[in-house]
């Protein structure tokens, strides 16, 4: 009689494997060469038996019906079936005489009812070991989304803590990870670009190989990294460190919305076009070079306009005369700065009353999302689509909530640091007006105010708090007078409005 010598192992990692491939083979041969049977062949395969399927073993099968060998030599019957499926065709193989027996060293078998009795008990202990393995898996993952922990491998920038079942920061990685969702952030920097530059920060996939372009892609939509996860379709808050803020995210998200639409190719680059609407007709801005001097008009898109063109170097002209007027001197700002470090500890204690304002909303919002779970269970009320939905916005609304907070503890009120920059930048005006670099003009403008007109070719636009004041020379009658104006409302933490 002819056998095949058929191993197999599942693909889950080696040191979970009862026995390897290389060990089974040894042991069969030895066992062959003992009871001196006949190999035609030795068939290997990684892959799991849970379901049909697999390849070689049907290959064997075929074989043993085109009558190459009547026998197989196997380690366990759980090595050829842990399906009901693959178990039936060895148990039918013996039934037609095309398979005369089966060989295991660790199990007896005989081509007789009772054998095949035995056998087909096998099969079933395997299958179900393979069912309540995943029973067990299942209820494990349901435990640690109980507790807010992700249940399956960790993203890049993580790792799995095997001792106490949790996910840890790889404090070597993460860095890097943070640094490329700032960079995408900026909508300087395409996928690409953030794949070369985690391949020169040495950050590699898990199997050691340098990150591909839909990789990137996906862990920059990943939004693990900022504290929740979904599973199953469900979002969950984790309770992993975050290695970003929710605004972080919403920003990438944001410039990678950006950067899938489609750009016209313009023939000629203009600083401002695009950048204000006409005060007559609200239409667009645009511009165009006549005579080797480019004029900014309205595009009259929604009717007849009479807004006349305004030539490049008169629109500069009026916007350096704002920046010229928010420029500080620099005695005047170091002043200014030294006063905010004083008011820095006030700040903070003014802002205790906030936070506790806010950790009650974050305890309003968890009493919904309880309440929404208990309404869901209830049955009837909900689908589970809605469910999830309604779930995943509470979660957001409460991470707002928790970012807030950390901005308030960490740097007392919120007005102060926003303050200090200003400050700074208008220090830096000068050098902005020396250097007569359209595109910073444009920048800088964008920073310190919105809503940029054009009106019978005058240039106007909403400065923001702060940046109004100083425009309008108030620092000279007081930095205090000045700073109260330009926040309002300290106690609310709010960042400049626009006026």
């Amino acid at each position: 009689m002819k056998y095949f010598i058929y191993c197999r192992k599942s693909t889950d990692s080696e040191e979970r494997q009862v026995l390897s491939i290389e060990a089974q083979l040894a042991e069969l041969k030895e066992f062959a060469a003992k009871e001196k049977l006949e190999i035609v062949a030795s068939l290997c395969e990684a892959q799991t038996a849970k379901e049909p399927g697999r390849k070689i073993f049907g290959e064997m099968l075929d074989r043993i019906c085109a009558g190459e060998a009547s026998g197989i030599l196997a380690w366990h019957p759980d090595r050829l079936a842990r399906n009901s499926i693959d178990g039936g065709k060895i148990i039918y193989l013996l039934d037609t005489g095309k398979l005369l027996d089966l060989k295991f060293p660790t199990f007896w078998f005989e081509n007789t009812p009772q054998g095949k009795f035995m056998l087909s008990i096998a099969f079933g202990q395997s299958k179900y070991y393979v069912d309540n393995l995943s029973e067990n898996i299942k209820r494990g993952h349901r435990q640690k989304l109980r507790k807010g922990i992700w249940p399956s491998f960790a993203p890049l920038g993580y790792l799995n803590n095997h001792r106490t079942k949790e996910i840890d920061l790889d404090k070597e990685k993460a860095p890097f990870i943070r640094k490329a969702f700032e960079l995408y952030a900026t909508g300087d920097y395409t996928l690409k670009a953030i794949k070369q530059f985690l391949a020169d920060s040495g950050i590699k996939s898990y199997r050691n190989k340098p990150l591909s372009v839909s990789c990137v892609q996906r862990m920059l939509k990943n939004h693990f990294y900022y504290g929740v996860f979904k599973f199953n379709g469900e979002i969950y808050q984790g309770t992993h460190e975050p290695i970003i803020s929710k605004k972080l995210f919403d920003s990438v998200q944001q410039a990678m919305n950006n950067r899938g639409k489609k750009k016209r190719k313009r023939k000629h680059e203009f600083a401002f076009s695009g950048f204000m609407r006409c005060g007559n007709c609200g239409c667009v801005i645009t511009a165009e070079k006549q005579k080797g001097h480019n004029y900014y008009r309205c595009t009259k898109k929604k009717q007849k306009c009479e807004e006349k063109y305004l030539r490049e170097e008169n629109l500069v002209e009026q916007m350096r005369n704002f920046i010229q007027k928010v420029s500080l001197p620099d005695d005047w700002a170091e002043n200014m700065l030294a006063e905010l470090d004083k008011e820095k500890e006030q700040a903070k204690k003014e802002s205790e009353l906030v936070v506790q304002n806010l950790r009650q909303q974050k305890a309003e919002v968890e009493q919904k999302i309880e309440k929404l779970l208990d309404l869901y269970i209830a049955g009837g009320a909900l689908t589970l689509e809605e469910y999830q939905a309604k779930k995943q916005k509470l979660l957001n609304e409460k991470l707002d909530i928790e970012q807030k907070i950390k901005d308030f503890e960490q740097s007392g009120n919120n007005w102060l640091e926003p303050m200090k920059k200003m400050i700074f930048e208008a220090k830096q005006a000068k050098i902005l007006l020396s250097q007569g670099d359209n595109y910073q003009i444009r920048e800088f403008l964008k920073n310190v105010g919105s809503n940029f007109i054009l009106k019978d070719k005058k240039f106007n636009f909403a400065p923001k708090i702060g940046w109004r004041a100083l425009a309008e020379g108030e620092p000279a009658r007081g930095f205090t007078n000045w700073r109260r104006r330009w926040d309002s409302n300290p106690r609310l933490g709010i960042y400049p409005r626009t006026v």
